[in-house]
């Protein structure tokens, strides 16, 4: 019988959608895996239910307000949890010697750094915030061969084309006999919609996925196509591919995650039912397989799979972040950074629907020089995109 080495892991943003999915799979393990550190943003209540539970060595919070009032809450539990605050010690928990496995699922640009520090580590990095490759991509991925770390997809449609391409697969696709990769979206909850029933759109319509349970800014990333936008440039970092080796196809039913087609004809897909533990569970046991706690997938229930192309006139996010990509340099940071801000205008009420697609364009307009090879200028380029974005937002307010 093969014995089973115990992987110690830190979960960054445990508190969130892919965090707390992770820990129902580590729940489901507890002989393979020993939480290291969990983090949250403010949601110290849910961190401290995660802690009384999975007893990590380490939490982190982002203020010391919430920290003191996990101190307390943990020391009337008699748990000896460490509680560590800000950026910093999230940087800190990434890279600790003793940790194997790093989930990086902190939403957005926060989630840059400790990503990157994982990765400089040499961690296996289980990648969930595809922020850190659409504002660092170079960067991130010599960090990653400088290290040794092993990175892993953990966005479904990433997670699939990995499982659907050679093992090895750096160096171009076309070397490896990849014509061309096949991304599929779901379309949102507005796929069917006109033009002027879109501009109406409410946050509470657009963080209600059909398919998936997310976040509310992913969830409006998603209603906008930006979220395909976004997977369509860390797609590139991740395997080495143009823009334009990479088609998105709207798939409404999210049971094929996505595809990759080889020059002979052959096109590989990965199935499942839309549930994040699989991707989650693939990158925690590569190479093995483990369950995972996910329904088997029924295609006689399923019944049907269809495709539609992407309107990319009613949903102009995914076409401007095809072009960020296409123009290199600081632009994937500038849009990432309007969209950001966007986003929370929107969830916020200070901005349509349609207004987001709009304020990024604003914002690739005005381009931002510097090296995408140097983190200061790339951190620069995301805050000077930001107030651009912001001063443009009251504007247009007024």
């Amino acid at each position: 019988m093969t014995s089973i080495t115990t992987r110690r892991v830190t979960v960054l943003g445990s508190t969130g959608s892919i965090g707390t999915s992770t820990l129902d799979v580590i729940a489901r393990h507890p002989d393979r895996y020993q939480v290291h550190a969990l983090t949250a943003h403010t949601s110290k209540e849910t961190l401290l239910s995660q802690c009384l539970r999975f007893r990590p060595a380490v939490a982190v919070l982002a203020n010391e307000a919430d920290a003191r009032w996990l101190r307390a809450e943990l020391r009337r539990a008699s748990q000896s949890t460490e509680v560590m605050v800000g950026p910093e010690a999230l940087c800190d928990v990434a890279r600790d010697a003793s940790v194997d496995i790093v989930m990086a699922a902190i939403v957005g640009a926060a989630g840059l750094l400790p990503s990157l520090a994982a990765a400089e580590a040499g961690k296996r990095v289980l990648l969930a915030n595809k922020e850190a490759l659409v504002m660092s991509g170079a960067l991130f991925m010599k960090a990653v061969a400088r290290s040794g770390a092993t990175l892993l997809p953990i966005d479904s449609e990433h997670n699939a084309i990995y499982q659907c391409l050679p093992p090895e697969h750096r160096g171009g696709l076309s070397r490896h006999g990849v014509s061309q990769l096949l991304l599929t979206a779901s379309g949102g909850p507005f796929r069917t919609w006109s033009e002027a029933a879109i501009a109406q759109v409410t946050p509470e319509q657009a963080c209600a996925h059909p398919n998936w349970s997310m976040g509310r800014k992913i969830s409006v990333d998603s209603a906008t196509l930006m979220n395909k936008g976004l997977e369509l440039i860390e797609a590139c970092w991740l395997f080495d591919a143009r823009p334009d080796q990479i088609q998105v196809v709207v798939h409404p039913q999210s049971v094929i995650h996505s595809m990759a087609a080889y020059q002979d004809g052959s096109v590989l897909a990965q199935l499942g039912n839309p549930d994040m533990r699989t991707p989650i569970a693939y990158g925690l046991a590569w190479p093995d397989r483990i369950e995972a706690g996910v329904e088997a997938l029924d295609l006689f229930q399923v019944a049907r799979l269809d495709f539609e192309t992407a309107d990319e006139a009613r949903f102009p996010c995914l076409p401007l972040a095809r072009e960020a990509m296409r123009s290199g340099g600081l632009a994937p940071v500038v849009l990432n950074a309007a969209n950001e801000v966007a986003v929370e205008a929107f969830l916020n009420h200070r901005l349509g629907f349609l207004g987001i697609g709009q304020l990024v364009e604003e914002a690739l307009s005005s381009p931002i020089d510097g090296s995408a090879d140097c983190l200061e200028s790339i951190l620069w380029a995301d805050q000077r995109a930001r107030q651009r974005a912001a001063g443009w937002l009251a504007r247009w307010s007024a």
